[in-house]
């Protein structure tokens, strides 16, 4: 069983934790997004309130039931046929670790046997990896939007997805332990192309080397990231993007960096200009007192010119949208 979850998560996989059992018949793996320099203590957090052993392994562990395995932070969390490991592949949606390489690696290592699990967050992670365990078989569940404290992440997941179950949070641990108890259906392999590309990527394999240059084509943008060329690809009907290095995105979390881009940039032309400003008032106030015969009128100007323009941009960030729409960017 793969989990994974954003914004409200941390609740979210306390309520579903705490309500499976030491016996829990299949391991579990989850992601939640977490910031790069985060301590590291979801595993600590969720350990409290269940009687799962968990943990975030710092290198290869096997995967054992009544297990659930948290990816450290900065790292993927990625599924092989036997065990489970961290890796510092490329980021994903912004993100390491993000949703879509754990759920990938499951569909590729355990096909019809892998459960998924879409939980509260925002933006799009996650959605492709949910495609791929449907796509090879495994078993599909979406947090009810209306139940989601942040709807956004189960509303992609069910406008893009196929998907077998889509209940309020308290519904789930209930159907986990149900769907475990059932016959798994017949392997639906072989494996697509752009899957296998996609989580060999995400066990540091080079990109070019996993295949990206046969499962996408360069495109006109470029990669917030690395600003390398950026290669589209679509998959199940959706775009995508990754770069030669392997940074991945969604249509929504490319206009998320570039929003960011955009505003980074906006800013770091506020600074130039204040800078620019207070500058011009050190000098001005040189001027008058060690150069009486120049006039500083000149210099006034240009000082009152750039805090009006940095007046001007400031009015811009504060006023301009975000450039994703509500909902799926693709809807």
């Amino acid at each position: 069983m793969v989990v994974g979850t954003s914004s409200g998560g941390l609740d979210a996989l306390r309520t579903l934790a705490g309500n499976l059992t030491a016996d829990f018949p299949a391991p579990i793996c989850a992601v939640i997004h977490t910031a790069t320099d985060s301590p590291g203590l979801i595993h600590e957090i969720i350990g409290r309130v269940t009687s799962l052993t968990v943990v975030a392994p710092r290198h290869a562990a096997k995967l054992e039931p009544g297990t659930m395995y948290f990816a450290p932070p900065d790292n993927h969390l990625v599924v092989e046929p036997t065990r489970v490991r961290p890796t510092k592949g490329p980021k994903e949606n912004r993100f390491r670790p993000a949703i879509d390489p754990l759920f990938r690696t499951a569909a590729q290592a355990f096909g019809p046997a892998a459960i998924g699990v879409i939980l509260t967050g925002n933006l799009d992670d996650g959605t492709a990896g949910l495609g791929a365990i449907k796509q090879l078989g495994g078993t599909t569940i979406v947090q009810d939007p209306r139940d989601a404290l942040y709807p956004a992440m189960p509303q992609s997941a069910l406008g893009h997805v196929d998907v077998d179950y889509c209940l309020p949070l308290d519904k789930i641990p209930p159907l986990l332990v149900d769907l475990t108890r059932q016959p798994v259906g017949p392997w639906a392999g072989p494996v697509p192309p752009i899957v296998d590309t996609e989580a060999r990527i995400a066990r540091e394999e080079y990109p070019m080397e996993a295949g990206l240059e046969h499962i996408a084509k360069p495109s006109a943008f470029s990669c917030p990231d690395c600003h390398g060329v950026l290669l589209q690809m679509t998959d199940q009907g959706r775009v995508r993007f990754r770069c030669h290095t392997g940074h991945a995105y969604s249509t929504d979390s490319l206009l998320a960096a570039y929003g960011d881009q955009i505003e980074g940039s906006l800013w770091n032309a506020i600074r130039s200009l204040e800078e620019t400003g207070l500058f011009l008032d050190a000098l001005t106030r040189h001027v008058k007192a060690a150069h009486h015969e120049t006039d500083p009128a000149p210099l006034e100007l240009r000082a009152a010119d750039a805090r009006k323009d940095a007046a001007r941009l400031r009015a811009i960030v504060s006023e301009r949208n975000s450039l994703i729409p509500t909902g799926s960017a693709e809807k």
